[in-house]
């Protein structure tokens, strides 16, 4: 089965959900409550115009929300429309898959990886170290099928992440691993363990998103086998 960028959208969305969705005219809105950009950007549903574009501006406002688009595969006019306005363009992102048996070759080293959720207190620990809060972690808790990963590696704690499963895709989240951790395998182990949980749950296929800023985690999807499947971008106005 060939994974499309539109499903992973989709799958993004039911793995790291939004406090509230609703379609008003032709958007898609979402109420963040502080989780970030992913779970606060409006979406356009079809075609839109440049007349549109206050209706989805005065709504974010109205939540307390700075104006942002999330620009998908096929929104190039309202990418347009919105650079017009003076809409920076910020954090390219590219979405990823990789059929999940292609990921659980291999056993994982005894004592490297866990399945946990409630998340420990450590796990809160390194994920706020990575910039990632209490709002982050009430989006986790919004999603249905979820699991956090917590690594161990040198007889110490090594990282955190979390997965989610939504229509039999594995999306893997808020990856972090510790600096004094970092090259030495530990985040591959975190997405091998992901895989292997997945699995057990019925997925089919693993997914990640990434920063194309960075690229040590690209680099790593790339080895691990994972293919580009498309690419999304957010439209932010300035103030």
């Amino acid at each position: 089965m060939s994974i499309t960028a539109h499903q992973l959208y989709d799958v993004c969305e039911g793995t790291w959900p939004p406090a509230r969705t609703w379609d008003e005219g032709p958007w898609t809105l979402r109420d963040g409550a502080g989780g970030g950009k992913r779970v606060s950007a409006a979406t356009a549903l079809g075609d839109v115009t440049d007349g549109d574009i206050p209706r989805a501006e005065a709504a974010m406002r109205d939540m307390g929300q700075q104006p942002l688009f999330m620009i998908r595969d096929g929104d190039d006019a309202l990418d347009a429309l919105l650079e017009a306005r003076g809409y920076d363009l910020i954090d390219e992102v590219v979405l990823y898959s990789v059929p999940i048996d292609q990921l659980t070759d291999k056993p994982l080293p005894r004592v490297t990886c866990f399945n946990i959720w409630e998340p420990l207190a450590i796990m809160k620990e390194i994920w706020a170290q990575g910039g990632i809060g209490p709002a982050r972690l009430d989006v986790m808790e919004r999603a249905q099928t979820k699991t956090g990963i917590l690594a161990r590696w040198n007889e110490k704690p090594g990282g955190a992440g979390f997965v989610g499963i939504h229509e039999g895709i594995a999306m893997v989240h808020a990856l972090e691993v510790l600096p004094d951790q970092r090259k030495q395998g530990v985040a591959e182990w975190m997405m091998r363990a992901a895989s292997l949980w997945g699995a057990k749950h019925g997925a089919t296929h693993m997914a990640v998103l990434c920063v194309t800023a960075n690229k040590p985690a690209n680099a790593l999807y790339t080895k691990l086998g994972f293919a580009r499947v498309g690419m999304y971008h957010y439209r932010i106005l300035p103030e």
